[in-house]
């Protein structure tokens, strides 16, 4: 029987909203008189028996009708009819056929069929049998027969639970899956707060018991209950394997004890070969064959476990050259059932088979039990062997502990060398030895992507001394998840500690508190961390990277910019991915947006092709930046949300704000408002809690160019000035010159610059970006410097100052930037009653933001051009025509702004016209479209 699962209480079921409602329209259409069947089907501890069990409520609470109800007894497997007469004896009232007497002498599935119709004519009747591939395979026949039966008019139910649905083939199925990350959360805290402990749970534990549940209900019950609230809060470091899963392996187990002995010794050899793959690798199955050869099993008996999906119950399943279990937990339950001596025996047989033959003695011939060869090695080619050895060990083993340490290196994958560690720590005697082989354990394990387990193998770590390298590790993983000051300065105590004896992770150590710096917008703690990198005639490249970035953030540009330069040359031969990241970075320093795409490139070549897999979401958020910057706002966009992806999947949270923040400045210029709002707050949810500057400040300049797109000029303005100008809210040191230009556009349009005069914000930010133009190589900056000061030119130099914007994007390129430029050249001509002047610059605005996909500027240089006189087709109405075509091009874009909620002077404000004017336009609006107020007019407009 599979116990209730989900939670102890009937008021609610964690994350099956979609399986509940499935049953309550089973239900509802029983109680009007309408049958039918499903079969639930879950493996061990899903859920599966509490769902029935709501149904089952549901019906003797609404008093609908009788209940039969059973669950199958597996000691009764063999006994023919024996569910049907469990399932009969559950009957309210007499029956018209006695349930012994279909014990006694069966019952035709006809029979059956005319029974459950005559107990279901007055009342309808819901019946419930669960475990049902517990059943003989009479009454399951029977009851299959009569379901298929069960539809329209027939008053009858059928819910059926079971671990497949192999044996009810034609009966609707659903098939209940894990729970997902936000069911199970929500599962574990009413868990934990059952036990007195909700706010207790250290987010190490947490994530834990999470992961090792997998969203098995009943296994994150259990383990939960067998911690204590020291264990809970992180007090104590937690027992492993983790407890509380004997249960659930049960279960699994259970529905493989009737296999042939062969069999189960062939699922016990597949599920020992997997301990030295990685994750989800399955096994080799050649070597299991041999495996299975060398234990005495006949061919007969490996054909049929793996060639037909019947031969393991579905246990084992073959795609091309592996062969993997159904389930994880399958796997798990294989090993629980075998008792020591035979787990041990298994390894030893597998560790022969995959030492060479010179390393260990030859294989043993003969059938399990056998002794496992002691004899020692090294070298990474030999990890898979020592680590079926390590598992055939019956206690702690110095001199296997270091074979395997010493084997656990590249080639060998993260993952691998991390498990590897682990099995060494845990075989080492030395207490000190140990903890050093956990930590470096839980760095392999950072760096394959699989952060949670990091941690959980830090907190094996405990208190320990500092050399061992848990600072290092827990100040990288602060750095992708947790405040951005808390892993500098974790990282700078990880460098100091590391410096005397390991000065290669000290340096990963000053390079990551580094970064922290950046990501947090404090320039002089990226100064500090830098200088505390040495000098190292083996890495010029590198000090290359430190002076030029000093020298740039002390003044010194001219030799800053041309360190900077000779490092993108140096790192460009490189392979290390981090190496080319950083000549990525330098080359934007120096504004060299094209160099910077090509080393984001090469560097997610190298990850994807060697790793590391912790990597991934970096580079992809590097060179998604630099595509940003060089205006291919697609790529960027493509490359960000891949990058999304990796960083969620790898736990990196922080990497993920500054994705966010990326896909919403790409949004600003493809989609608008709605999708740049979404991803700039998720932005900004990471960035505040974590003092991520960077994301902060990008995401903050995306709405503002997103307004900027709709023609909310003010807002546009209001989000940048405290970024701009000085004062504690300022943007972030190497990113905030790039929001200028919208700063000034914005500031203009909204009325908020002075032309020019002395003390005026948007003057002094316009001279401070000329500076910043004379310091940097980025094609875009000369253009956009003309640009601004065109914006705050008198009318008689405004003119000339557009043009020499447009002669410097003519040489620079870049659709977006260039079109800007247009819009607002042909908006000043406008505005000046040059309309002819203006149709060129804006039709040349409007063709270019269709080809860059700026759909959110589309309709800004539209509405321009349309202003100036020129016919352009509007985008057509999803419910019909337009309500607007009655209007004039000028009237149109003043009911729509109107309608936004914007009031007269906003509205002059966003169109540059006299308050008079939109006074005068809105009048005859009301009088075309027949209505009497603004509200009536956003209501006309569907706003």
């Amino acid at each position: 029987m599979t116990p209730s699962t989900t939670v102890h209480s009937p008021l609610r079921l964690y994350g099956r909203s979609g399986e509940l409602a499935i049953l309550d329209t089973l239900l509802g259409r029983l109680r009007h008189g309408d049958g039918g069947a499903l079969v639930l089907t879950a493996l061990p501890g899903f859920g599966r028996t509490a769902l029935l069990d709501r149904a089952v409520a549901a019906h003797r609470e609404r008093r609908t009708g009788p209940v039969l109800s059973a669950t199958a007894a597996p000691a009764e497997r063999r006994l023919p009819y024996s569910g049907l007469h469990a399932l009969l004896c559950s009957a309210p009232g007499p029956l018209p056929l006695s349930p012994d007497r279909v014990l006694r002498d069966g019952i035709t599935a006809t029979e059956l069929l005319v029974l459950l119709r005559e107990l279901g004519a007055e009342r309808p009747l819901l019946v419930s049998v669960d475990d049902a591939h517990g059943w003989d395979q009479e009454s399951r026949a029977a009851l299959v027969f009569a379901a298929r039966r069960l539809g329209a008019g027939s008053r009858v139910a059928v819910v059926i639970g079971a671990g497949d649905e192999t044996s009810f083939a034609g009966l609707p199925a659903l098939r209940l899956g894990p729970l997902d990350d936000d069911a199970a959360a929500a599962l574990l805290d009413r868990i934990t707060e059952a036990a007195g402990a909700a706010d207790q749970v250290d987010p190490v534990v947490r994530g834990e018991l999470l992961r090792e549940a997998a969203g098995n209900p009943r296994l994150l019950a259990g383990l939960a209950a067998r911690l204590t609230p020291d264990h809970l809060a992180g007090r104590i470091a937690l027992p492993w394997p983790l407890p509380g899963a004997e249960d659930v392996l049960d279960a699994h187990a259970a529905r493989l004890d009737g296999l042939p002995p062969d069999t189960r010794t062939l699922l016990l050899l597949a599920a020992a070969a997997q301990e030295h793959e990685p994750e989800g690798a399955g096994t080799d199955g050649a070597l299991l064959l041999r495996a299975a050869v060398s234990a005495g099993l006949g061919p007969a008996a490996l054909d049929l476990a793996l060639l037909t999906p019947s031969g393991t119950a579905g246990a084992l399943q073959r795609a091309g050259e592996r062969v993997h279990f159904s389930h994880p937990l399958v796997r798990r339950a294989v090993l629980h059932r075998a008792s020591p001596q035979r787990r041990r025996a298994v390894h030893g047989l597998l560790a022969t088979l995959l030492t060479p033959v010179q390393a260990l003695p030859p294989a043993h011939p003969h059938p399990l039990p056998f002794p496992s060869p002691r004899r020692p090695a090294s070298g990474p080619a030999l990890l898979p062997a020592l680590v079926q050895r390590a598992c055939a060990a019956a206690g702690p083993d110095d001199a296997l502990a270091d074979a395997l340490e010493a084997a656990a290196v590249a080639p060998r994958q993260h993952a691998e060398r991390a498990a590897a560690l682990a099995r060494a720590a845990g075989l080492s005697t030395d207490e000190a030895v140990r903890a050093a082989r956990y930590a470096a354990a839980a760095e392999h394990t950072r760096l394959a992507g699989d952060a949670g387990r990091a941690r959980a193998l830090l907190a094996r770590v405990g208190a320990r001394p500092a050399h061992d390298g848990a600072h290092l590790v827990r100040g990288l993983l602060a750095l992708r998840d947790g405040p951005a000051t808390d892993a500098h300065e974790a990282l700078l105590t990880a460098a100091a500690l590391l410096a005397p004896h390991d000065p290669r992770r000290a340096l990963d150590a000053r390079l990551g508190a580094a970064e922290a710096a950046w990501a947090m917008g404090d320039a002089l703690a990226y100064l500090d961390a830098l200088t505390r990198i040495p000098a190292s005639a083996a890495d010029p490249a590198l000090v290359q990277y430190r002076d030029g970035m000093c020298a740039v953030l002390r003044g010194r540009v001219a030799e800053g910019q041309a360190l900077l330069r000779r490092c993108v040359e140096s790192t460009g031969r490189a392979h290390d991915p981090a190496v080319l990241l950083r000549g990525g970075v330098a080359a934007l320093v120096v504004g060299d947006v094209d160099g910077a795409c090509r080393s984001g490139a090469r560097a997610l070549a190298a990850v994807r092709a060697a790793g590391p897999e912790a990597l991934l979401p970096q580079a992809l958020e590097h060179l998604a930046y630099a595509e940003l910057r060089a205006g291919r706002h697609a790529r960027a966009r493509a490359h960000a949300l891949e990058g999304l992806h990796a960083a969620r999947r790898t736990g990196q949270p922080n990497t993920a704000s500054h994705l966010h923040a990326v896909l919403a400045l790409a949004a600003s210029v493809e989609d608008g408002t709605e999708a740049c709002a979404t991803h700039a707050d998720a932005a900004l949810a990471g960035a505040g809690p974590h003092g991520l500057a960077q994301a902060a400040t990008l995401a903050s300049w995306a709405l503002a160019r997103a307004d900027l797109a709709a023609g909310r000029s003010g807002e546009a303005a209001a989000r940048l000035d405290p970024l701009v100008r000085p004062g504690p809210r300022r943007g972030h040191f190497a990113t905030r010159m790039l929001a200028v230009p919208c700063y000034v556009e914005a500031s203009v349009l909204a009325g908020r610059a002075d032309r020019g005069r002395g003390g005026d914000p948007v003057a002094d930010a316009v001279a401070e970006f000329a500076v910043w133009t004379t310091r940097t190589t980025d094609p875009q900056a000369p253009a956009q410097l003309a640009r601004c000061r065109a914006l705050l030119a008198a009318p008689a130099d405004a003119a000339g100052r557009y043009e020499e914007a447009l002669a410097h994007h003519d040489r620079a390129g870049g659709d977006f930037e260039h079109a800007r430029t247009q819009l607002l050249y042909g908006a000043w001509l406008r505005r000046r009653r040059r309309t002819r002047e203006a149709r060129g610059p804006l039709r040349d605005a409007l063709v270019a933001f269709e080809r860059c996909g700026a759909r959110a500027w589309e309709d800004r240089a539209s509405g321009e051009l349309r202003a100036a006189g020129e016919a352009v087709e509007a985008p057509a109405a999803a419910g019909g025509p337009d309500p607007l075509a009655v209007l004039t091009p000028q009237q149109q874009r003043i009911a729509r702004c109107v309608a936004e909620g914007a009031t007269n002077r906003e509205v002059a404000l966003r169109l540059s016209v006299s308050t008079r004017t939109v006074d005068h336009h809105l009048r005859n609006v009301f009088a075309a479209l027949g209505v009497r107020s603004r509200t009536e007019l956003a209501r006309v407009l569907g706003r």
